[in-house]
């Protein structure tokens, strides 16, 4: 954490100007997405119809992992589909630039090489979605036989501290699968966009795709507590992400329910300083998710000294 801080304020004017600024339309739309379509029409009908896929599944009711789990994925399914265009044009150009501006190259054509890594992160990222899809099938899956199971052989879904028991234990499970799944995935994008020089330095490039991934895994599981380290790199980046939303939620969305709608129900117009506010709470989150490139970026190249002096050893 302490060596992508060094290398952010390096190059603190590159890091902070371009890709920090391709990225305001993502942050915005992310930051807009919950309170947006938490109160559209939309959403109490995708509400609805995973209560109904959950109750033919054979959830208890009474399980508090059924009511929260059924309201994480209708608002992260609406809020995906919303921000997916952003993710996949903005969101990625400004990683692209982060890539290019951490690689060394002799030449000075770094717009060929943005395209290049762009084009490989685009096709990544759409692996990625369906790696995301598939662990949340794989959770709901594993979640569906266990209350089945035990309902069919031990009888005990009726008990309260036994639903109890076992929705901790899902929410442990599923949190743990889905954390995995998205370093997986975070790293995979990283080791796309990575371009090797050989000899004459030329470019020779790297795998993309479901090959990033595996890839990714293998960084991963090679020992030395990697995967210890890339959760907790996560867990500190998400965590002001977090921070950011919730003063976005607090600043602009609060000031717009209380302060800027009329009697009536009306909107009022929103003053000046809240938009300009808005703005840089979003500048604010594009520069964490700058941030959270290079820490995955100097984990990646810690991963590769220490397997170079294994291998001297």
């Amino acid at each position: 954490m302490r060596r992508s801080i060094f290398t952010f304020l390096q190059n603190f004017h590159r890091f902070t100007a371009a890709p920090s600024l391709l990225l305001l339309p993502y942050a915005a739309a992310t930051l807009l997405s919950h309170p947006l379509l938490s109160s559209s029409y939309i959403f109490p009908i995708i509400h609805g119809r995973f209560t109904s896929i959950f109750l033919a599944a054979g959830f208890p009711p009474s399980s508090q992992l059924f009511s929260i789990l059924n309201l994480k994925l209708s608002q992260t399914l609406l809020s995906s589909i919303f921000v997916s265009p952003f993710t996949l044009s903005f969101l990625l150009l400004s990683k692209s630039s982060v890539i290019t501006s951490l690689q060394k190259f002799n030449s000075n054509n770094y717009s060929n090489k943005i395209i290049t890594i762009f084009n490989r992160l685009f096709v990544t990222q759409i692996c990625n979605s369906l790696v995301i899809l598939s662990a949340n099938a794989t959770c709901f899956s594993l979640l569906v036989i266990a209350f089945n199971v035990s309902d069919l052989i031990l009888g005990l879904s009726s008990h309260p501290r036994f639903v109890l028991l076992t929705s901790a234990i899902g929410a442990v499970v599923y949190s743990v699968v889905l954390a995995n799944a998205c370093v997986v995935c975070n790293l995979s994008l990283i080791l796309s966009g990575l371009l090797e020089k050989n000899n004459n330095n030329k470019k020779k490039k790297n795998c993309c795709g479901f090959s990033s991934i595996v890839d990714a895994c293998v960084v991963l599981m090679r020992g030395g507590g990697g995967g210890g380290v890339a959760l907790s790199l996560a867990v500190a980046m998400n965590m002001g992400m977090a921070a950011i939303e919730a003063l976005f939620q607090y600043r602009v969305v609060r000031a717009y329910y209380y302060y800027y709608r009329g009697d009536g129900g009306d909107v009022a117009a929103l003053d000046w300083p809240v938009v300009l506010e808005a703005v840089v709470i979003a500048y604010m989150y594009g520069v964490v998710v700058v941030l959270d490139t290079i820490v995955g970026f100097v984990f990646l190249e810690s991963c590769e000294l220490d397997r170079c002096r294994v291998m001297e050893v």
